[in-house]
């Protein structure tokens, strides 16, 4: 298993539920697929640099996981495909 850090941003212009509601179902698309998430921070509402989407803000969220690369490309497909993510972003971490 490989240490992970993902970073992913939801549209700020749904309901806080709905908000909840993704970040759960792309923290479970890491869990499904055998691998864990070790820690996992929502850094809130930001105004993005420039409109994606035609959105102006959105809501961080910043995950360390340790994943197989299954998951990893499971997690990309799936940010890729869902209108709700902004932008996400996978950087693999060194071993120390």
């Amino acid at each position: 298993m490989e240490k992970y850090e993902i970073m992913f941003i939801v549209k700020a212009t749904q309901e806080a539920s709905e908000i909840a509601k993704t970040a759960d179902a792309m923290k479970a698309i890491i869990t499904d697929n055998k691998s864990k998430v070790a820690d996992f921070k929502e850094l809130g509402e930001k105004k993005l640099a420039y409109p994606i989407k035609k959105e102006i803000s959105g809501y961080y969220f910043v995950m360390q996981v340790e994943a197989n690369h299954k998951a990893v490309s499971e997690f990309n497909r799936k940010a890729l495909l869902d209108e709700r993510v902004l932008r996400h972003l996978i950087i693999k971490l060194d071993e120390e």
